[in-house]
């Protein structure tokens, strides 16, 4: 025996018991996402597991005065905080946390980067400069952009990056300072950003043959031009020395609204003996930022 359904009316059905649902059951965005970790708390000093090292951007508190931001930080719980220059040191340090990625003191620029060699007289000074600083400061980690294509192609801005890094290289192992090349996407945010792929970034770092030279694996930027997020950990994290968090798309939390999984992100890096830091990069669009930042850090305190 067999029934004759009403495509329409069944689908009007299905449609509007799923309104109901939602009418029903939907809660704010930011109450939503502490569903992504339902084991804890929100997070505070006492809560925190110690399997992350946290961090925090500095730039997406700009809002906040430095002290300010120390303070908050030492309240949630963590002690680093993100891409400070070395004029910014000593304020951190006068609450104890750490600067987790350093910036050297002069030019700081995305777009003209290692990649063109009519930059490098004025990176390696200024590289030549920070590195002493970095490692007389106590810290360990200092930022680089490959810098944008600009009709240049890929296999000669790697060549020409090999040629800059190599000047600054000794020193860095020298002092124990690690050089980090940030990978950003080229789709949507830093359009013709030549570090835009894991795989350039890892031949970077086999041409180079540094101990002392890592990736800086952005986890947002890696999702939107190349996904598959933890296999890429899996299989690369040697090449990775530090971390960087924000929602797919729109930069946003780590919340509901967007579209990777932390906690297993976060256990997959756990999983690789990482002992770095993990640093939270994303724009808030709750007028608490702290109170998102304290979400985040929850989400991917596994």
């Amino acid at each position: 025996m067999s029934t004759k359904l009403n495509r329409r009316n069944l689908l009007k059905q299905v449609l509007s018991g799923s309104a109901a649902m939602a009418a029903g059951l939907a809660l704010p965005h930011q109450a939503t996402a502490q569903l992504a970790n339902l084991s804890n708390p929100p997070a505070d000093a006492a809560n925190l597991k110690g399997n992350i090292n946290h961090s925090v951007c500095r730039w997406c508190y700009s809002d906040l005065s430095l002290e300010d931001l120390c303070k908050e930080v030492k309240s949630i719980g963590f002690n680093a905080i993100d891409l400070l220059k070395p004029s910014e040191w000593d304020t951190v340090k006068k609450y104890g946390i750490d600067c987790s990625m350093c910036y050297t003191a002069g030019e700081t620029s995305l777009t003209k980067g290692w990649n063109n060699p009519m930059h490098h007289p004025w990176l390696i000074k200024d590289y030549l400069e920070a590195i002493p600083l970095v490692a007389a400061a106590g810290y360990k980690n200092l930022i680089c952009f490959s810098g944008n294509r600009n009709g240049m192609d890929d296999a000669t801005g790697l060549k020409n990056c090999v040629e800059g890094l190599k000047k600054i290289m000794p020193l860095a192992e020298a002092k124990g300072v690690t050089i980090h090349i940030e990978l950003f996407n080229s789709k949507v945010d830093h359009k013709d950003y030549m570090g835009d792929k894991s795989a350039w970034g890892i031949e970077l770092c086999k041409q180079l043959g540094s101990p002392n030279f890592k990736i800086l694996f952005d986890i947002y930027h890696m999702q939107i031009d190349e996904g598959d997020i933890i296999r890429s950990i899996q299989d690369s994290h040697t090449y990775f020395g530090h971390y960087h968090t924000a929602g797919v798309p729109g930069r946003h939390e780590l919340d509901d609204r967007q579209e990777l999984n932390y906690p297993a992100i976060m256990r997959a890096i756990k999983a690789t003996g990482y002992k770095g830091y993990v640093a939270h990069e994303f724009i808030a669009t709750n007028p608490d930022k702290i109170s998102s930042l304290k979400q985040a850090v929850t989400v991917c305190d596994i």
